[in-house]
């Protein structure tokens, strides 16, 4: 049974990072990558592997195998030297000669003493050795674990290594013309399922772990230097060749290179130890070594279309043991929770908050906000009246055609008694009650009178290199969940502005992305604004700004954004008389700057002076208490003025 996973901390780490100026793919990528609930996330599983792959690099180095066969031919030599030097005899001396004239080139060596005759059975015996040691090394290089099965081998054991290697091969050719069949691989796997201690499902299991292991050892040969490359190429041919296994050998290498071209046959993997690696501990270090390459690349999910489940658990394992897969299999529940219960969504450009999720980011938002806000009454601007919509007065009236508001049914059921009691008979009727229309009351309310808030919001992009935009964006998405879940009567419409205006959802706002545009271009957004308050002829108007800078860009007569820094006697001019349109409107304008500027300071206080609104100067991690009390105090005016 899977352990508990809490997806509501896993939405607010989402939100806080949201809230802080991050986009929701970014912040949602950010979750994966740090983790949550003790579990690791995608960052540290590749520092692991990181680590894991510069432990690897250190090991040894690559020409182990070489230096062992160059120890065993001396000492084979050695021994052969020994052995002639008592004999008198001329052959000795002919021996001994031959042995001095043996080239320094280790595979020419041996290649030249194959045929010749041992005095010394120790160092005949040694010199079995090197072929051996070839022999195996390049078979577990290719067949992971075959060495210790091939020790003291005999020809009969190298045949059955050749006929399955022959099979394999055939099996190889019939599955690149499309006539292999799975009963084909079940009838190889029960003649040399030995040779596989893995046990792999299928021709492709087999195909993957023989091409990663051959791979490597093509890599190893790639970062030795010409002249050891050759050498060694040199004795495992000869060794190869010796057991009848040469053919074979490289016809299978070039199947597997068929099948899986897509590895890296041509790459260089140099290690850095100072110990000689054999051939097959080597090619396991860089088969490992190119799983964590991998490995890295698919935890760095900064690919196009990068997805939790493009990463290979067999591959985590294998590399990073279980504890790492139970740590992805966390990070892919939680993933997969938060698009189940209607969290994320997923889209061309990877996961998204839907709108249940923007919903709580902004209760979040407005919880964080009254967090430092203290409450000074309802701010509900009412007006006594019997309206549609506001609080019970305690009174009723008589109902009539059209009114929508609830019924009193105590004092509607209290008349038709009354009327049905015969009172003014003084006798009673009996009978089930019937209601008339006269009967009823309805309850009297306080009727709400509505505003219609454009929230301006500054989308410069001095707004990200200062710092501020995740404040902002926290105050508009608060007071927009406020207006909308506490006040619905209330129109709210969040404008960005830039070097042009907009309208922005909710969902558009955590969605933003930085754009490196130049302009402040306030004049745009207040006319956005009035076609806001002009849909809504009813309501009272009101324009709140939230800005870091003076006006640098205005619409042309073209319509196009005319931008300039320091700001145009044009640009002022036009804003400002965007500023006179909406005074004449009726609609208050109050702005809060998030720079003290002191050419910023000016034109918003003339601003002000023009308007009638008020310009506030936040400190840093207020803006949110001074907007949203700011709309409070508007409303409790509303109420009094009422």
């Amino acid at each position: 049974m899977e352990p508990p996973y809490d997806i509501r901390q896993a939405l607010d780490d989402i939100g806080d990072d949201v809230l802080a100026g991050m986009s929701p793919r970014d912040a949602l990528n950010r979750l994966l990558r740090r983790g949550t609930n003790g579990r690791d996330g995608l960052d540290s599983l590749r520092r692991q592997a990181q680590q894991r792959r510069r432990e690897l690099r250190n090991q040894g180095r690559l020409d182990g195998t070489l230096d062992e066969v160059r120890e065993l031919l001396d000492q084979a030599v050695e021994q052969e030297r020994q052995a002639l030097f008592p004999i008198p005899d001329d052959s000795a001396r002919m021996a001994e000669a031959e042995l001095d004239a043996l080239p320094k080139d280790t595979s020419r060596a041996v290649r030249e003493l194959a045929e010749y005759r041992w005095r010394s059975p120790e160092a005949q015996q040694t010199y079995q050795q090197i072929q051996d040691l070839l022999r195996s090394e390049v078979l577990d290089a290719q067949f992971n674990g075959l060495k210790s099965a091939m020790q003291n081998a005999t020809p009969e054991d190298f045949e059955r290594v050749r006929q399955m290697m022959s099979a394999l091969n055939d099996m190889l050719d019939a599955d690149a013309r499309g006539e292999h069949t799975p009963e084909d691989f079940a009838e190889f796997m029960e003649n040399f399922g030995d040779f596989f201690p893995e046990q792999p499902a299928d021709l492709d299991e087999l195909v993957d772990q023989l091409a990663r292991r051959a791979a490597a050892a093509q890599q190893l040969m790639n970062s030795l230097t010409p002249e050891q490359r050759e050498e060694l190429a040199n004795l495992m041919a000869g060794a190869m060749g010796q057991a009848g296994l040469a053919d074979e050998m490289a016809r299978l290498q070039q199947g597997l290179q068929s099948a899986r071209p897509d590895l890296q046959w041509g790459a260089r993997s140099p290690m850095d130890g100072e110990q000689g690696m054999g051939f097959s501990d080597a090619t396991g270090a860089l088969a490992e070594l190119a799983d964590l390459d991998q490995l890295s690349e698919m935890l760095g999910q900064d690919y196009p279309g990068a997805s939790l489940d493009d990463i290979d658990e067999e591959l985590i394992e294998r590399a990073l043991g279980r504890a790492a897969v139970q740590d992805m299999n966390q990070l892919r529940r939680i993933e997969r929770e938060l698009r189940d219960q209607g969290y994320v969504q997923k889209g061309g450009d990877g996961l998204r908050l839907s709108a249940r999720a923007l919903r709580r980011l902004g209760s979040t938002a407005l919880r964080r906000v009254f967090a430092t806000v203290e409450a000074r009454g309802r701010g509900a601007h009412d007006v006594r009246d019997a309206g549609a919509s506001g609080e019970i007065t305690g009174a009723s009236r008589e109902w009539q055609f059209g009114d929508e508001q609830p019924l009193d049914v105590v004092r509607s059921l209290r008349n038709t008694v009354m009327r049905t009691s015969g009172r003014t008979s003084g006798e009673r009727t009996s009978g089930p009650l019937r209601m008339a229309a006269e009967d009823f009351e309805v309850v009297e309310t306080e009727r709400r009178s509505s505003a219609a808030i454009a929230l301006l919001v500054d989308m410069s992009y001095s707004m990200e290199l200062r710092g501020t935009w995740g404040e902002a964006k926290t105050t508009a998405l608060a007071l927009h969940s406020l207006v909308t879940t506490k006040y619905p009567q209330d129109a709210i419409e969040i404008i960005g502005f830039s070097d042009y205006a907009r309208v922005m959802s909710p969902n558009a706002l955590v969605e933003h992305d930085w754009d490196r545009v130049q302009g402040t271009n306030l004049q745009h957004g207040l006319m956005l604004a009035r076609r806001h308050l002009d849909k809504h002829r009813g309501a009272d108007p009101m324009i709140l700004v939230i800005t870091d800078g003076e006006p640098t860009a205005h619409l042309a007569p073209d319509g196009f954004a005319d931008f300039a820094w320091p700001p145009t006697p044009e640009t002022l001019a036009a804003t400002l008389a965007e500023v006179e349109r909406c005074t004449r409107r009726g609609a208050t304008i109050n702005v809060f700057m998030l720079d003290d500027d002191p050419r910023l300071v000016a034109f918003m206080q003339e601003l002000g002076r023009r308007n009638g609104g008020r310009v506030f100067q936040p400190k840093r991690g207020a803006l949110g208490e001074y907007v949203v009390e700011d709309y409070l105090a508007s409303r409790r005016g509303r109420r009094r003025a009422g």
